[in-house]
């Protein structure tokens, strides 16, 4: 299959990067496809959660927000503290982008805004966070190597699908426009998503690895969805305990928002195929329902169709 591949040109006096484009073969052996298609079954796992299902569907509650934000400061912490300690290990440096993909600093900011200066001592690492960032800080100290499977599950995914998440959150919880709480959904360093997913994919298979690391690589990668869908259930079973009222965003945005839906790690690419009729009538009702809602229903699905169309080709 072939596909665009976007490398940065020079960079100066600390400006953009500038992309350009380049034609490159990808091959099944390619890391990049190796994890694409050994993680997609845990991946659709992944986006049927009930957690993530309520959250696409802009039914947020706060305090579970809250604890997701929590949850991917304790993550990004300990998956960032292991990439400094190996940023120059072979098997890793290439992939090494601190300004453009780290969070955990723009989490703190998003915890500070929904905690209060002394957020640090509201908070507590949960157990199903602490056994995801255990197993970080073993593969850290122990595999190096197997840091790029926790980088591309994370990364990738919120480049891809974090503008959709943003959007919804944003408006559920009617959060301010400047982007206070959502900061960890904002790439500052990063001028074009697609293009730097694709830099980032091509650093990821001219890495020098045997078909043996690969192998384990997607391996790591399959681990770390799980470890993700263990923090979701354990944010589910949290919120059965919550009395506070649901914040719902009164339709779904998906699709006219922003952001690349189909490649979300949080979103069932083909949830509407099956869910069937009745998730397609809650859509088109949902969204009737408001003043442009006949202007949005077709642009929602003129966009829908033209992810599919880029997605299967």
């Amino acid at each position: 299959m072939a596909e665009k591949r976007e490398t940065p040109g020079n960079v100066a006096n600390g400006s953009q990067p500038v992309y350009v484009e380049k034609e490159e073969m990808l091959r099944p052996e390619d890391l990049s496809e190796m994890l694409a298609a050994g993680t997609k079954e845990v991946h659709e796992k992944a986006e049927n959660t009930q957690f993530v299902k309520d959250f696409l569907r802009g039914r947020i509650r706060k305090e579970l927000f809250k604890l997701g934000a929590v949850a991917l400061y304790y993550t990004y912490t300990a998956m960032e503290e292991e990439i400094e300690r190996n940023k120059d290990h072979p098997q890793f440096a290439p992939l090494y982008f601190p300004v453009e993909l780290h969070r955990h600093e723009a989490l703190a900011r998003d915890l500070e805004y929904f905690y209060g200066p002394d957020w640090e001592s509201q908070i507590s690492c949960s157990q199903a966070t602490q056994h995801y960032a255990d197993r970080i800080h073993q593969v850290g100290k122990e595999d190096p190597a197997l840091l790029v499977a926790h980088a591309y599950t994370r990364y990738m995914g919120d480049l891809s699908g974090g503008q959709v998440l943003k959007k919804v959150a944003q408006r559920a919880m009617k959060l301010p426009p400047t982007g206070e709480g959502l900061e960890f959904y904002q790439f500052d360093g990063i001028h074009s998503a697609k293009a730097f997913k694709q830099l980032y994919r091509s650093r990821m298979n001219e890495l020098e690895l045997d078909a043996e690391v690969k192998k384990r690589l997607v391996d790591e990668a399959v681990r770390a969805f799980h470890f993700n869908m263990e923090v979701f259930d354990e944010l589910e079973e949290i919120g059965k305990t919550i009395q506070e009222d649901v914040l719902d965003a009164g339709m779904p945005v998906h699709g006219s928002m922003g952001g690349d839906i189909s490649k979300c790690p949080y979103y069932a690419t083909k949830m509407a195929a099956s869910g069937g009729t009745a998730y397609v009538c809650q859509l088109a009702m949902a969204v009737l329902r408001h003043p442009t809602g006949q202007v949005l229903f077709a642009t929602w699905f003129a966009a829908l169709a033209g992810l599919a169309a880029w997605y299967l080709m």
